[in-house]
């Protein structure tokens, strides 16, 4: 344990925060694996709300003029699983983590316990001090995501769906013509409805991004 006492003041190296309580720092990184009644389940709940508190909070001091859709958006991709995990490799989190030895090794269960211990560090800040803190610790990971402006963009299907509710109350519908192309190369053709439109075809490399390119043509059709 002593060696892991060493790693864990290496890990406030990295995160530039001393805790107050070195047992406060031990169970955010322990695993429930690990320990099934001691482990950093409820840090981890608590983290989740102070990090979604802290990135509302400063998406409306960024963006005071922007619409609540936009900034719903934005704190979508900010506050994730997947945005955790991404933050949490970086800090290589799991290098500190107390897992169980029978704990098999899986990179998609390592990248959501990675998360989600990335969560319980927030909250064990949090707790270990104060919110000031814990915003400190976020921004400090979080701001150049904040900053960027490509969160303002709206997909196209998204964007044609929310025209679509709005004015029938109802969904685009999108068909697919037909797939050509080799196997592992193939173009996928489909059209793009809303009610009282024409339907519009476009191409694509997936379905996915065909019916992108339908929706982008046919928001052009009608001028949105």
């Amino acid at each position: 344990m002593i060696g892991k006492f060493i790693k864990f003041k290496d890990l406030e190296d990295v995160i530039k925060y001393k805790f107050n309580s070195k047992d406060l720092l031990k169970l955010c990184l322990t695993h429930k694996s690990y320990d099934e009644k001691m482990n950093n389940e409820k840090l981890e709940f608590l983290g989740d709300r102070v990090l979604g508190l802290i990135i509302s909070k400063n998406l409306l001091i960024k963006y005071p003029d922007e619409k609540e859709g936009i900034i719903d958006k934005k704190y979508a991709n900010l506050v994730n699983k997947k945005k955790c995990a991404e933050i949490a490799n970086s800090l290589n989190l799991k290098k500190y983590m107390l897992l169980g030895s029978n704990f098999k090794k899986n990179d998609q269960k390592h990248e959501k316990i990675s998360g989600d211990c990335l969560e319980a560090l927030i909250g064990a800040i949090f707790e270990d001090s104060s919110l000031k803190n814990a915003e400190k610790f976020i921004l400090n990971y979080w701001d150049s995501s904040l900053k960027k402006s490509d969160f303002t963009i709206v997909d196209s299907k998204t964007k044609l769906q929310e025209y679509s509710l709005k004015k029938f109350k109802k969904l685009p519908t999108y068909t697919l013509l037909k797939t050509s192309g080799p196997h592992h190369k193939p173009i996928f053709k489909v059209t793009a409805k809303t009610p009282n439109s024409k339907k519009i075809t476009a191409t694509g490399s997936s379905k996915k991004e065909a019916q992108q390119n339908a929706a982008k043509k046919l928001l052009d059709d009608l001028k949105i």
